[in-house]
C-alpha cells in the first residue's frame, strides 16, 4: 500500500509499519496490516496482533471493547488484554500515583454526575483547568478552562457526562514553552524521543490539531522516569510510551502512558524498529 500523494498522515503510518514489518522478516515473522472492525478476518490464524493504529477506538468504545474481548481467547495481544483494558481509562493515572509515579494532578468526574467548572477553579486554587473524558485521544473533547469560558465549557461537558467520565487537570504553563516530551520504551528500556510542541495560540501538541514533531534527547532524569513508570506496570508492557511535562513547580510530570496504539515514531529512529520486532518475538514465542 502506498499513501496517495499529498497525504502525509497515510504516508506516516505506512512508513513506521514498513520499518516493523521489515524487522519482523529478520525474526522470522510474518506480518500484515489489517482492520480491527473487518468481520472477515479469523484471528485465531495469527499467533500475535498487535495494535498499531486503532486510532478510532474512542469514538468506537463498546465495538472495539466487544473485539478486544473476543480476539482476546483467538490470539495473544501484545500487549495483554489486562495492560489494554487498563490503559483504556485515565483513571489508571491513580494507579500510578498510588505506585510513586509523580502525575499531573486529577481529579475525575465520573458519569451521571454534573460539574460546576467555576467552583472547580474556585477550589483547586488552579487558575486555568483541562479538562478531558476519561477515554479518549487526539484531544477529543479537550478544553482548557478558565472563569472566562468556565459556562461555554461546562455546558458542553456535562451534556457529554451523561455518556462517559471525565478528568481535570491544571493548566501547565510548560506546554506553552517546552512542550510536551515523549519517550518511547521496549521492554522496560528506554529507545528514542520526540518532543511535540503546539502550534502558536494553541495548547494540543497532537498533529491533529497543528502541533510538529521535533528530534530531541532527553535527560538522564527523563529517562529514569519514563522506565520507572513502565516497571510500575504489571506484566511489564512489550511496548509504550511515557508522555511527560514539567509541572508549574518545575518538577517531572507524567501526561499519559500509552500502551494501547501509541505512535511510536519508528521513522524518526530507525533502529528502534529492530528493538519492537523483538518485543513482539518475545510474546510470539513466549
Amino acid at each position: 500500500m502506498v499513501a496517495p500523494p499529498g497525504d502525509w498522515y497515510l504516508g506516516n503510518i505506512l512508513e513506521d509499519d514498513g520499518l516493523l514489518q521489515k524487522a519482523l522478516e529478520h525474526e522470522g515473522l510474518s506480518s500484515a496490516r489489517l482492520d480491527w472492525s473487518r468481520k472477515d478476518v479469523d484471528w485465531s490464524q495469527y499467533k500475535c496482533a498487535v495494535f498499531r493504529t486503532t486510532w478510532d477506538y474512542f469514538d468506537r468504545f463498546e465495538e472495539f471493547s466487544q473485539w478486544l474481548n473476543a480476539i482476546s481467547h483467538q490470539t495473544k495481544l501484545c500487549n495483554p488484554y489486562s495492560t489494554i483494558k487498563w490503559n483504556m481509562d485515565k483513571h489508571y493515572l491513580k494507579d500510578l500515583e498510588s505506585k510513586g509515579i509523580p502525575v499531573t494532578p486529577s481529579q475525575f468526574i465520573e458519569k451521571g454526575s454534573k460539574i460546576n467548572i467555576g467552583d472547580e477553579i474556585s477550589k483547586s486554587g488552579w487558575k486555568e483547568l483541562v479538562i478531558k473524558p476519561c477515554v479518549s485521544g487526539a484531544a477529543r473533547h479537550t478544553y482548557r478552562v478558565n472563569k472566562l469560558n468556565a459556562k461555554k465549557v461546562e455546558a458542553v461537558v456535562n451534556e457529554l457526562l451523561a455518556q462517559e467520565s471525565f478528568v481535570y487537570q491544571p493548566f501547565l504553563e510548560s506546554i506553552l514553552t517546552q512542550g510536551e516530551d515523549t519517550l518511547m520504551v521496549f521492554d522496560g528500556k528506554y529507545s528514542h524521543a520526540i518532543r511535540k510542541l503546539a502550534k502558536p495560540g494553541d495548547f494540543r501538541v497532537q498533529d491533529d490539531h497543528g502541533g510538529t514533531v521535533h528530534e530531541y534527547q532527553p535527560d538522564t532524569e527523563q529517562i529514569e522516569f519514563a522506565e520507572k513508570a513502565m516497571a510500575v506496570c504489571s506484566p511489564l508492557p512489550s511496548y509504550g510510551r511515557v508522555d511527560m511535562v514539567r509541572d508549574n513547580q518545575g518538577k517531572l510530570a507524567l501526561m499519559e502512558l500509552e500502551m494501547i496504539e501509541p505512535e511510536l515514531w519508528l521513522r524518526k529512529h530507525p533502529p528502534s524498529a529492530n528493538l519492537f520486532a523483538r518485543s513482539i518475538a518475545r510474546v510470539v514465542g513466549g
